[in-house]
């Protein structure tokens, strides 16, 4: 089975202060895509789609897309906020990307099978990659990864999760997203009334490592078109993969199981996110995990 990694590139990074994709960490001064593409083919994942903004094409394939291309089969597709079902236009107001599910949508004709989809500003950690491959090579189920609340936070301010809600069966019955964060040594969220309260650091998070049949997709273009309906106007609403996963849920009877991993998350929400990361992968490193040059 052909499996392909999409990964969304496209974001503004507005919290992080730039364009946090194309940034390097740890000692071999490689960006987290591509730590994540090196995990994802041993993994055994074999084409990458990148899924970027056509402003910073140039910049991308030069110093990521020349390196990746002779590891790995590449494709390229663009999202772009004109870039809507016929009989939409974009509004003038609307300067907000559509959010992660249109970013797939992006990637839809260059999808020819099972498919993953990650951000291009996460570490996953290999595990997790096993774990996805395993299950998509013997199921025609979509799938998401979760992680331990624990390893999902960050340091520095609030960040934004999908808490997963499973059923006795381990799959997905609804994920709520939440904002969280860290004071003496808990995890904490506010309610809509203001009151603060504590979460369990084993409660299980999706990080948009998700994994779907190429059947979907049929789902993401209705499901889109419903959201433009209700939201075409509203200049800051996205669309996101989550959505689509617990509409499929509801409405159509999916089953997506959870897929628990204890793999470490890092990541770069604030720019102060940095160093740790940095840290974090140069204790891989020492371990022998990444060579200085990634290739498998």
């Amino acid at each position: 089975m052909k499996l392909t990694l999409v990964v969304l590139a496209a974001g503004l990074g507005s919290r992080y202060g730039g364009l946090k994709q194309l940034d390097t960490f740890g000692a071999w001064d490689h960006t987290l895509m591509e730590y994540s593409i090196f995990d994802a083919k041993k993994a055994g994942f074999s084409k990458v789609i990148f899924v970027i903004r056509k402003d910073f094409e140039k910049e991308f394939k030069d110093r990521i897309g020349s390196r990746i291309e002779k590891e790995i089969e590449v494709g390229y597709c663009f999202q772009d906020i004109q870039d809507l079902p016929e009989g939409f236009s974009c509004p003038t107001s609307r300067e907000k990307p559509w959010g992660t599910g249109h970013a797939v949508l992006a990637a839809k004709e260059l999808i020819d099978g099972a498919f993953a989809v990650i951000n291009a500003d996460d570490f996953y950690g290999r595990e997790s990659y096993q774990v996805l491959v395993d299950f998509l090579k013997s199921h025609e189920q979509n799938c998401i990864v979760g992680y331990k609340l624990s390893e999902v936070l960050s340091d520095f301010g609030t960040v934004s999760r999908g808490i997963c809600e499973l059923d006795t069966n381990s799959n997905l019955k609804a994920i709520h997203e939440t904002k969280i964060f860290k004071s003496e040594g808990k995890i904490l969220t506010e309610k809509a009334d203001g009151s603060i309260y504590e979460l369990n650091p084993q409660d299980l998070c999706s990080m948009n490592l998700m994994g779907f049949t190429k059947a979907s997709l049929k789902f993401y273009e209705k499901y889109f078109i419903e959201f433009l309906e209700q939201h075409l106007n509203d200049p800051k609403t996205e669309f996101y993969m989550p959505t689509v996963i617990s509409r499929m849920i509801k409405e159509e009877w999916e089953s997506v199981p959870v897929l628990s991993t204890s793999a470490k998350r890092f990541g770069v929400t604030y720019k102060e996110d940095k160093e740790s990361t940095s840290n974090s992968i140069n204790q891989l490193i020492e371990q022998g995990i990444y060579p200085k040059h990634l290739r498998s």
